[in-house]
C-alpha cells in the first residue's frame, strides 16, 4: 500500500476534509492510503489535528519531518494560504518523493519559480493545478483543438481573485496557451472583468462575479466551443493525482503553471488600476 502524507497550514479545511473520502472512492483506492497528517497551526474554532485524524481514520504525525520520512508521496495543502507553500514545501521538495501542491500554487511568479527550481534541484516530481483542469468536456475540447491557433477564449466564474481566479485562469491557459504579455481590468469592483492580451493577436477574457457558475468558451476560426456543464471534476482530479503518485510522471506542464501564476499576479495589480494595461511578469 502506497502511503500518502498530508501537510497543511491547518487541517480542518474543505480540501483536506474531502480528499481522503475521494481517495477511498477512486479506482486506485486499493493501492493508496492517507497514512499521516500534520498541520502547522491550530486556528480557534477548528478541529484539532487529533480530532480530524480520528474522524478521517488517519494517524496524526508529530512533525512535518515524520510525514516526509514515513510516506511515499506527499500532498501539501493550504489551499487558501498559498503564501505558506514555500515553507511547507521546503522539506517535501528536497525528498525526491512525488509532491502535489494544492491550488493556488504560489502567491506570485517569483515564489512559483523558486518552488520549481527547488524541485528540479532535488529531482522531486511536483505539480499543482485547479481541479477544474479535469472537467471532462474541457479536456475533450483541448484535445480536439490541439495544434490549432486559438483566437479568443473567455471564462466566467464566482469567488474572489485571490483564491478562485486560478479556476478560471487554468482553463484559459489550457485553451489559449502561454505567452500573455499584458492584462487590463475593464469591469467594476463587483464585476471583475479582465482582458488578457497576447503579442500575436490572441485575446482572453476573465469575468468574475459573485455566485456566477463556471463557464468557458473558445473561438477558433468559424468554430465556437462552449463549455457550460462542468459537472464534478474532483473525482477525475483525484484519479490524476493518484496516477501521478504511482508513476511520478508530472501531468501538467511547468510552463502552464508559471503562466497562471504570472497572470494571477498581473491580474491582482490590474484590479487596482482599472482601464490600464499591466505587464505580465516574466
Amino acid at each position: 500500500m502506497t502511503k500518502i502524507g498530508f501537510i497543511d497550514y491547518f487541517i480542518d479545511e474543505w480540501h483536506a476534509n474531502n480528499y481522503p473520502t475521494w481517495i477511498r472512492q477512486s479506482s486506485l483506492a486499493a493501492e493508496f492510503e492517507v497514512a499521516l497528517a500534520w498541520q502547522e497551526t491550530q486556528p480557534e474554532g477548528k478541529r484539532t489535528l487529533e480530532e480530524w485524524c480520528q474522524e478521517q481514520q488517519v494517524t496524526p504525525a508529530l512533525s512535518l519531518e515524520q510525514v516526509v520520512a514515513e510516506c511515499d508521496c506527499l500532498v501539501v495543502l493550504s489551499p487558501d494560504n498559498p503564501e505558506r507553500h514555500e515553507d511547507l514545501c521546503d522539506l517535501p521538495l528536497r525528498s525526491g518523493k512525488p509532491v502535489y501542491v494544492d491550488k493556488t500554487f504560489a502567491p506570485d511568479l517569483a515564489s512559483a519559480q523558486r518552488l520549481f527550481a527547488k524541485a528540479e534541484a532535488h529531482r522531486t516530481p511536483m505539480y499543482s493545478c485547479s481541479a477544474l483542469r479535469y472537467i471532462e468536456s474541457l479536456e475533450h475540447a483541448v484535445q480536439e483543438l490541439a495544434g490549432a491557433q486559438m483566437e479568443f477564449a473567455a471564462t466566467r466564474g464566482p469567488g474572489s481573485w485571490g483564491n478562485y481566479a486560478v479556476h478560471q485562469l487554468e482553463p484559459l491557459v489550457m485553451l489559449l496557451g502561454t505567452g500573455a504579455c499584458r492584462v487590463m481590468q475593464i469591469g467594476t469592483s463587483r464585476a471583475r472583468s479582465l482582458v488578457v492580451d497576447y503579442p500575436d493577436g490572441r485575446r482572453g477574457q476573465v469575468l468574475q462575479t459573485a455566485e456566477h457558475p463556471f463557464e468557458f468558451s473558445a473561438l477558433r476560426g468559424d468554430e465556437t466551443v462552449v463549455i457550460a456543464d462542468i459537472g464534478d471534476s474532483f473525482p477525475q482530479f483525484i484519479e490524476a493525482m493518484l496516477a501521478f503518485f504511482g508513476s511520478a510522471r508530472v501531468p501538467v506542464p511547468k510552463e502552464q503553471t508559471l503562466e497562471i501564476m504570472a497572470l494571477l499576479e498581473a491580474g491582482a495589480a490590474a484590479l487596482n488600476t482599472p482601464d490600464t494595461w499591466v505587464s505580465v511578469p516574466q
